[in-house]
């Protein structure tokens, strides 16, 4: 597991906020504090509860809740859906989920996440 922080702006239904986002290639879903959703959005609940496993072996923690919210680094704009926990150590966690979704790439060397601008772009198909 490797983990990369970066400043990231979150924006929300009720409002918008930056924090320090760590890039988590250990963590599956993202996640964000209770505390900081409450500020941000409209928190909703998961039509069934998600059990995670955290870094220290054998300890889980249940998911009940979770928000969607937009989010920028280094100037490009992204979207995704956020694990609410009240007891995590750190405000915000992006995981494989969403840089897969999103194709981030982690550089641990220079502790840089490599953004494809082709992604950002929105294209409609004809059929």
């Amino acid at each position: 597991m490797a983990v990369i922080e970066k400043e990231v702006e979150l924006v929300g239904s009720k409002g918008r906020g930056k924090v320090a986002g760590l890039f988590d290639s250990g963590s599956t879903y993202s996640c964000i504090k209770k505390e900081r959703a409450d500020k941000l959005g409209v928190i909703d609940f998961l039509p069934e509860p998600l059990e995670l496993e955290t870094a220290k072996e054998g300890e889980k923690i249940e998911a009940k809740e979770h928000i969607g919210l937009i989010f920028y680094l280094n100037g490009y704009r992204f979207t995704d859906e956020f694990m609410v926990l009240p007891d995590i150590a750190e405000g915000l966690i992006i995981g494989t989920t969403t840089m897969q979704k999103w194709r981030f790439k982690l550089d641990f060397e220079h502790e840089e996440v490599i953004i494809d601008p082709r992604v950002t772009r929105l294209r409609f198909l004809s059929l």
